[in-house]
């Protein structure tokens, strides 16, 4: 015979126990609540210590706990990736194919411009090498809209020299020191820029007014420009490059025609100095002294008036006063 007499005792106690538990669990729940916050506000210390070995102890199971769910999340974002990765790839796709008849059609155009040029005798543009360097300040205030670089002479940075982005044109050096160098944003009042509109190919200046947006001037009366027309650089006065860009007509109005620079100089880290060498852009002209007896003075002509120009289409003025070659 089997003894169940302990067996029903044990049943007996806890069943009571259990019935009171469920009875009064609020209250206990209540209670025990009260008495922790009596303990943190008189035993913070053993309350904070007691937090944090809870923690630890727990810490353990709370990451066997979360491996489902970190599994679960893992497997819906390489899904998503995976929808995500199938549609970039077919967007690079045609991209790519778009980019390889650009290429073609860039191919197409070069051999036909090296034809040309062979026919024409064009002597070749040359090439710069780029300096880079880092924008260190900004000086930009009231009256002046400048960086300065950590670049200078010991970098071959020469004063006039073009600075650029690979978003477009950022200024030219106004300042060279020996480690470092100031440049003239397009912005400043101080800079002149011989630009042509790439659309109608009206050549102008863009005057820079302290403002976000520096203005056309010098601009042909009836030229036909519309905002979103892009502007380069010209080449006019030997100073900067030709075929640079510049920016975006932003405002046709009576006020004027105002450009958007590419450049976002909010955002400037860097940029690109171009070195021509010591030639420069235009390299000087070589004058050969005349051999053979010197011919007697002749009497001096009196020179004609010349006709009066109008200084809004006079661009090529404009654009050696840019350079500094007109006083």
């Amino acid at each position: 015979m089997v003894n169940r007499g302990s067996g029903s005792t044990v049943v007996g106690v806890v069943l009571p126990v259990k019935v009171w538990a469920q009875r009064f669990a609020f209250g206990l729940l209540v209670a025990s609540a009260f008495t922790l916050m009596l303990l943190s506000k008189a035993e913070t210390v053993l309350i904070e210590r007691s937090q944090t070995a809870v923690v630890d102890a727990v810490t353990p199971l709370l990451e066997v706990l979360s491996q489902p769910a970190q599994s679960v999340g893992n497997a819906i974002e390489e899904v998503n990736g995976l929808f995500l990765l199938n549609a970039e790839n077919a967007r690079l796709k045609r991209e790519n194919a778009l980019l390889l008849g650009w290429q073609n059609e860039a191919r197409r155009l070069q051999m036909e411009l090296d034809a040309l040029r062979s026919q024409l005798s064009i002597a070749a543009d040359p090439i710069p090498r780029a300096i880079g360097a880092r924008v260190i300040a900004d000086t930009a205030g009231a009256f002046v809209r400048s960086v300065v670089v950590n670049a200078g002479t010991q970098d071959r940075l020469l004063r006039g020299q073009a600075a650029v982005t690979v978003d477009g044109l950022v200024g030219r050096v106004a300042a060279v020191g020996r480690r470092s160098a100031r440049i003239l944003l397009l912005t400043d009042l101080n800079s002149r820029v011989p630009v042509v509109v790439q659309s109608t190919g009206d050549r102008a200046v863009l005057s820079g007014n302290n403002s976000a947006r520096p203005k056309l001037t010098y601009l042909p009366r009836d030229s036909a420009v519309s905002p979103g027309d892009r502007i380069l650089t010209s080449g006019n006065g030997g100073v900067f490059p030709p075929g640079l860009a510049v920016g975006i007509v932003a405002e046709v109005g009576k006020a004027g025609i105002t450009v958007q620079p590419l450049v976002n100089y909010a955002r400037l880290s860097y940029v690109q100095v171009l070195d021509y060498g010591p030639d420069g852009i235009l390299p000087t002209p070589r004058v050969t002294q005349p051999t053979g007896p010197t011919p007697h003075a002749a009497a001096p002509v009196a020179e004609k008036p010349h006709p009066p120009t109008d200084p809004a289409t006079d661009v090529t003025t404009a654009a050696k006063a840019a350079a500094g070659t007109v006083p």
